[in-house]
Formats: structure tokens, sequence, C-alpha cells
């Protein structure tokens, strides 16, 4: 999503520019979330890095918890279309080559900045009350959609006993080296942990 100039912006059509603007609040939220946390991510700061007023950043997000949680479901619907589009066809054939490459992009799911931002918004919810309910809403609808993007890449028929436990077991993993990256970047062991669990699943959905 590249940049828009200021002169660009200008040119645009009124609902055009509404768009552009929402977009990058959004964006901004990500980011600030992932690079300072939840304390350090205010409206205020957010309107900065997406060079726009505070007043404009409430006209789309009249709360703090408005803005954050849009922003965080905004990069997670991003990051599915992205990953659909990688694998058009799904793990072609069930070929455990495909089933290696869809479980190495699932990880990445968790090992980038849209995690980063996702854990800090747990985090808060954790302490604050008006957050906790659009949070955890928020995570059951993204969970439920990234489950229902992993089976359909990996050609998981979830009727045949134990494969919808294998293919959430995939995604708590991914969810566990996404938390073990914060601190270290293990890819090698990553790396490792990816094909075993490919092979796996090979093996459990062939």
């Amino acid at each position: 999503m590249g940049a828009v100039s200021a002169a660009d912006r200008d040119r645009l059509p009124k609902q055009d520019r509404s768009r552009a603007t929402r977009q990058r609040l959004l964006e901004a939220a990500v980011a600030a979330l992932a690079e300072q946390g939840w304390a350090g991510s205010t409206v205020t700061v957010v309107a900065e890095r997406a060079g726009v007023s505070r007043g404009a950043a409430q006209h789309h997000f009249p709360t703090r918890e408005d803005l954050f949680t849009a922003a965080v479901e905004y990069v997670a619907e991003e990051r599915s279309r992205a990953l659909r589009a990688l694998f058009p066809q799904g793990a072609a054939g069930g070929a455990a080559a495909d089933r290696t490459a869809v479980v190495a992009a699932l990880v990445d799911l968790y090992t980038g900045p849209l995690f980063r931002a996702a854990l800090h918004l747990w985090v808060a919810a954790s302490n604050e009350e008006q957050l906790r309910p659009r949070v955890t809403e928020l995570e059951a609808r993204v969970g439920r959609e990234t489950h229902r993007i992993a089976v359909e890449l990996l050609g998981a028929d979830e009727s045949v006993p134990g494969v919808r436990e294998s293919v959430q077991g995939l995604l708590d993993m991914a969810r566990g080296l996404g938390l073990a990256n914060l601190l270290t970047d293990d890819g090698a062991r990553r790396e490792r942990v990816v094909a075993q669990w490919a092979g796996l699943l090979d093996e459990k959905l062939r």
C-alpha cells in the first residue's frame, strides 16, 4: 500500500479522500501499537503518524478503542486476503511441499507487526474494562477466519476425526512461535518446527 502525496489527496473525490484518510489512520495505529505499545499509542500520536489532525481522526474513530480494534481487524483482513492470494488453489493435490509452504505462511501471520500489535491490544484489554469485550469479540472473529482459511489451504476434511484438532493445533503452535519471536528471531528453529508440522499434517490429511 503506497503512500499518497498531499497533492494527489487534494485531487481525490471527497469520498475517496475520506476512505484514504481512514486507511492511513488504521495503518498508523497498527504501526504505533506494534512499536510503542498501548500506553504510547494515543489518538494524537496516530493522527501525527497518519498526517491528519486529531479532529479528523476522531471524526472517523470517536474513541481510542474504536480506532485500535478497527486497526487490528483491518490489517488482519488484509493479511487474510494476501494469504489467500499466495495459494489460490490451496494445497494443490495435497502435495507435501505445498503443505509446507502453507504451514510456513500461516506461521508468518504470527511473526510480523500485526501479531505484535494484537498482543499489545490483548494485554491492554486484560486491564481495560471498556476494551476487553471488543477485543474478545475481535479475537474470536479473527480466530474463526484464520482457522477457516487454514482448512481451505490445507485441503483438510474436518469430518475426519482428529483433523479439526490438528489444524487448530497448528494455529496454536504458530501463535507460540510468534510469542517466542518477540524476544529473539530464531528462524532456524522455526523452519525445523514448520517442516515437522507439515509432515505430521500431511500424514494426518492424506
